[in-house]
């Protein structure tokens, strides 16, 4: 019983500490852009009369997040002019993208879907690639910044964080705003929250420099030529062989793309669902930002804590499950139809265990980094798991429309892809280590 009671205590503690604050405003930041190119983007684009597969296929605008793992070794690797030398390598590109994309969201804040909806699309775009660029540098610091056994809580956190700024402020606040003040005005005040995350950014230790590899391109006594190319070999090419050197490797990036099919389709639309259904701009924002965002910071607090003590391929497991079986809940309600009690329900099951799958999955992607290339290791990773969201979502409304419309049968096929990756997980519990533990071999070469 007392090593249980300081598994517990252990399992708390680690949230006091003080870069915890920080990889929470970080979350924040990262979290923020997502309602404004998703599901507040959706209400608005639905209110302005475009149909279920226009909206379906306005996903195509944030491929951003899908494709940043091929500008990540430039973040990994280059300097920034004035920037680097004061801030250091993870801090000065936070703060570049940070105040790219207070001008990007406020870009976004200027355009008028019902006046020309490319506008809008290439707003998105710049919202995207500048939001999904501060993705590659945030996750690198945690990572960077973190011990092993520290990613459970440490995802948990940025998870928070994410939906602090992404469903409570960007989200709920997003819907209150645009309720009173309208879509243009609620953007532009929202890009001025980020602003938060410039101050942390400012204020945040940069963590200690990783570099095992045996040649320097700041060797300045070496040919320009040479200096070059032992750049761009660290840059474009050691970090991706250096995964492929790894037992199961192919293995682990068909189970990362695969683990969130569910959630792809789910999330895209359910918006446009509730809307259809008949609920206020209001009604969503109090169900799903308000009580979503205490059921999913309840199920991330407690996946933080079932990583720590049980491992992240137990809490994978238990994670998916449940996500798959809370999908659903979405089924029933499209049955009951505009039900506040069914919809509540539905939006607290689905962000809790939700909450606790994202955490497990983070803390995996997180354990799976050599800290010699962190920001693009990870962001290879987490791209996989975007890409699937991405063509997926696209696809939703074209899907809901081929099947007449039926929410039901739309919302159990998202249950039934939920379960997909979950076999492939029970072999990697065969076959490989828990990556999130100490000596599992991926944080160092």
């Amino acid at each position: 019983m007392a090593a249980e009671r300081t598994s517990w205590t252990d399992g708390i503690r680690v949230y006091l500490d003080r870069r915890m604050l920080i990889i929470l405003v970080f979350g924040f930041a990262s979290g923020l852009p997502a309602p404004l190119v998703y599901s507040n983007l959706s209400i608005w684009l639905t209110d302005a009369g475009f149909s279920r597969s226009s909206v379906g296929l306005f996903s195509l605008a944030t491929t951003a997040y899908a494709i940043n793992f091929l500008w990540a070794p430039l973040v990994d690797r280059m300097r920034l002019p004035g920037l680097t030398d004061r801030l250091g390598r993870r801090r000065g590109w936070a703060l570049l993208t940070q105040l790219l994309l207070i001008v990007a969201i406020a870009f976004l804040g200027l355009t008028d879907p019902t006046a020309d909806v490319s506008l809008v699309a290439l707003a998105c775009v710049f919202v995207a690639f500048v939001s999904a660029t501060q993705d590659i540098v945030i996750d690198a610091y945690r990572v960077d910044i973190l011990k092993p056994d520290e990613f459970g809580a440490g995802s948990a956190v940025a998870i928070w964080g994410w939906h602090l700024g992404g469903t409570l402020v960007g989200g709920a606040g997003g819907l209150y705003l645009a309720a009173s003040l309208g879509w243009n005005a609620t953007y532009l005040i929202l890009a001025c929250t980020l602003l938060i995350a410039v101050a942390a950014t400012l204020l945040a230790p940069e963590p200690e420099p990783r570099d095992p590899l045996p040649e320097s391109v700041s060797d300045r006594d070496a040919p320009a030529t040479q200096r070059a190319a032992v750049w761009l070999r660290q840059a474009l090419i050691d970090p991706f062989t250096e995964f492929m050197r790894r037992d199961w490797w192919l293995l682990i990036l068909v189970f990362v793309f695969v683990f969130k099919f569910g959630d792809a389709l789910l999330g895209r639309m359910s918006f446009v669902f509730y809307r259809e259904l008949g609920f206020e701009l209001t009604q969503i924002a109090d169900v799903t930002k308000v009580f979503g965002l205490a059921a999913v910071c309840l199920g991330v607090f407690a996946g933080g804590i079932l990583v720590r003590m049980a491992g992240v391929f137990r809490a994978l497991l238990a994670g998916g499950l449940a996500a798959a079986a809370t999908n659903l809940a979405y089924a029933y309600l499209a049955s009951a139809g505009q039900d506040m009690e069914v919809f509540a329900l539905a939006v607290i099951a689905d962000n809790f265990t939700g909450g606790l799958a994202t955490v497990a999955f983070v803390a995996y992607l997180a354990g799976l980094c050599n800290t010699a290339f962190s920001a693009t290791q990870y962001a290879l990773l987490n791209s996989l798991g975007n890409l699937a969201r991405i063509w997926f979502a696209s696809s939703a409304g074209v899907i809901v429309d081929s099947l007449g419309g039926d929410w039901a049968l739309f919302f159990t096929i998202t249950a039934g892809l939920a379960l997909l990756g979950l076999p492939l997980l029970l072999v990697l519990m065969w076959v490989l280590p828990d990556p999130a533990k100490p000596g599992s071999g991926a944080r160092s070469s």
